[in-house]
């Protein structure tokens, strides 16, 4: 069955691009698309992908790995494979893509019916999910990046898909510009690496840094480069990581994101988008493990990011901020099981992140809308499961609490309360706002987020029957903040903190400091560079005389100073050797007038000399 998989897996990556490009084309050269059949054309390779990657986890072993590629750059001896990787890590983020995009695409057929460019959406949507499974299937860093600029760019497309609003357009070049300082630090890194490898390997093959190899790459990285250079790759890799991810300092891109449709963010940033930075840092986890100063940046990151962004959530009063805030706090929490080697735990609370918080979008009411006790009800199940105290998510918080000291148990019952907190607080908030309206839920909207809640709770199964755990603090501390939120609500005792309400509802003032602090900097700098573009270089009698004065200064020093001092030493060179062939003329008498001569004034300069040694004696006595 496995070759199934593997026979198949071309067919399963390419089908959505086809899909893309059917669509795309249909609507350039004017040719009618059905909406029906462009539905159908886009879930079917979600379908399709569900079941390949269900029988290729069902049938490969946690110690194979399928593997083909073939040669797509070839420079002298530098190499660089493309193909496909295969393993049991690259398939569960693959099929957890497919699951949450089906119940997605399920719930935009409904949701964008009246959206005029519903097929640019639909187009993209495939194109996006061809990028992510190719990603999460490279076999080496080039070819991940590749699709990683792409992933970006079609993120900024979907953010952007309103793109004559001015607010959602603005939201969607910040968060481009902002990937950018990212995935210019990955690929900085990428290319330092395979230098080192191609320069001092043995085996130049492994310059394409292949996965297969990684283990082997990462020692080789680290047994040439110093000790700096190879901390300056690892940070910079690690920057890579953190910006896609959305964590301190680089979690603002993703509040800006939530400009977005509510589809679009429950696929992009809840459950695959950010993901793509625990995927990297689990493929990349051979390099942190040589020093482990680089797992402690993760450990304290993940904590700051879920403390403060948790701590953000909770004055927020926008639900889809409340729910950005909480995917950064959320992967926080990825992140420190990831510097705790706890990679089991971070991958469980991957998959629960993702169903749960897609679903947690899919129940938002829009701005024009109120509450339906449907979506009302499933906001709160999720929310209780988001807060470690029902289904997969309270099984995978516990899992993660698992053998911590108390220290870190401490902090994570923390980042629990706070979880539980802002979950029930903005539904609560959202009610009175609102309150409800009386109107049968859409069944396909329904549909959608039913098959989430039904992941959601099959997963809570699954985990049941197979993990270890124990309830500990960090439930105990969630179910108090329901208590506690519940009370403040019923008896209108919520206030601001003077101090924190204004730092927790402006994120810190993080955002405003790029805003402010950095894009004032940049405008200066590039100023600067204006001013010498317009008025040095484009003035071009100001550098025609420059170069003049240059040529005619260097022509003074060669013809006057530096030839004129060769001649004058040769002159004079040639002068005294005229002089002494005069003197040598094999006259006896004149040697000895010379040597007389010489004699008496060297006796008249010793005589002089003492002289004058005796006057200077006698004067100071």
């Amino acid at each position: 069955m496995a070759e199934l998989f593997l026979d198949n897996i071309y067919l399963l990556l390419l089908l959505p691009f086809w899909i893309f490009l059917i669509i795309m084309l249909g609507r350039f050269f004017a040719v009618y698309v059905n909406k029906i059949v462009m539905y159908v054309l886009t879930v079917i390779p979600t379908l399709l992908g569900i079941l390949l990657c269900s029988i290729g986890l069902l049938k490969l072993s946690s110690d194979k790995i399928l593997q083909t590629e073939f040669q797509f750059i070839n420079i002298n001896d530098f190499i660089i494979n493309c193909g496909l990787y295969v393993d049991r890590i690259s398939l569960i983020f693959a099929l957890i893509l497919y699951l949450t995009s089906f119940c997605v695409l399920v719930f935009s057929i409904s949701y964008m019916k009246n959206e005029k460019k519903s097929y640019r959406f639909y187009a993209l949507m495939n194109l996006f999910n061809f990028s992510m499974a190719t990603l999460f299937f490279s076999p080496n860093l080039f070819q991940m990046y590749f699709f990683w600029e792409i992933i970006g760019v079609i993120s900024y497309l979907l953010v952007g898909f309103d793109y004559f609003n001015k607010e959602k357009s603005l939201a969607s070049r910040k968060v481009f510009i902002l990937n950018r300082i990212g995935d210019t630090s990955l690929l900085t890194a990428i290319l330092m690496s395979s230098y080192f490898i191609y320069n001092y390997a043995p085996n130049k093959n492994l310059a394409s840094l292949s996965f297969i190899d990684f283990n082997t790459i990462s020692t080789l990285v680290y047994a040439y480069a110093t000790t700096p250079l190879f901390e300056i790759i690892c940070a910079l890799f690690i920057i890579g990581i953190l910006v896609k991810s959305a964590q301190i300092p680089f979690y603002t891109w993703l509040q800006d994101a939530m400009a977005a449709k509510i589809p679009v963010s429950a696929l992009l940033h809840s459950s695959t988008l950010v993901a793509t930075g625990i995927y990297l840092a689990y493929r990349l986890l051979p390099f942190f493990t040589l020093e482990n100063f680089f797992l402690k940046i993760f450990i304290i990151i993940g904590i700051l990011t879920a403390i403060i962004c948790s701590i953000s959530a909770c004055a927020q009063e926008n639900p889809k901020k409340v729910l950005a805030y909480s995917t950064s706090a959320q992967l926080g929490l990825m992140f420190f099981s990831i510097g705790c080697l706890n990679l089991k735990a971070a991958i469980i609370f991957f998959i629960a992140h993702a169903f749960i918080k897609s679903s947690l979008f899919l129940n938002i009411p829009n701005k024009e809308n109120n509450w339906k006790i449907f979506n009302l009800v499933l906001f709160l199940i999720n929310g209780l499961s988001l807060s470690g105290l029902i289904f997969s998510g309270m099984l995978a918080k516990e899992i993660i609490a698992t053998d911590l000291n108390t220290k870190l148990t401490t902090i994570f019952s923390i980042v629990s309360f706070l979880t539980a907190f802002y979950i029930i607080r903005i539904a609560l908030y959202l009610y009175d706002k609102h309150g409800f309206e009386k109107k049968r839920p859409n069944l396909l909207e329904s549909a959608g987020i039913l098959g989430l809640l039904v992941l959601n709770i099959g997963f809570y199964i699954y985990l049941h029957n197979t993990a270890t755990y124990k309830i500990s603090e960090p439930f105990w501390t969630a179910l108090t903040a329901w208590v506690v939120v519940y009370i403040l609500y019923v008896k209108k005792a919520f206030w601001k903190v003077p101090i924190l309400y204004p730092l927790a509802y402006n994120g810190f003032y993080l955002d405003k400091f790029y805003m402010s602090i950095c894009v004032k900097a940049y405008e200066i700098t590039s100023k600067i560079f204006n001013f010498i573009d317009t008025r040095i270089f484009s003035n071009y009698k100001i550098l025609i005389s420059i170069p003049n004065i240059v040529v005619k200064l260097v022509s003074f020093i060669e013809n006057k100073i530096m030839n004129g001092t060769i001649n004058f030493i040769s002159k004079t060179f040639k002068k005294i050797s005229i002089y002494y062939l005069k003197i040598q003329n094999s006259s006896i008498q004149r040697y000895n007038i010379y040597a007389f001569i010489i004699t008496v004034v060297t006796l008249v300069c010793v005589l002089f000399s003492y002289f004058i040694v005796i006057l200077l004696g006698y004067l100071r006595g």
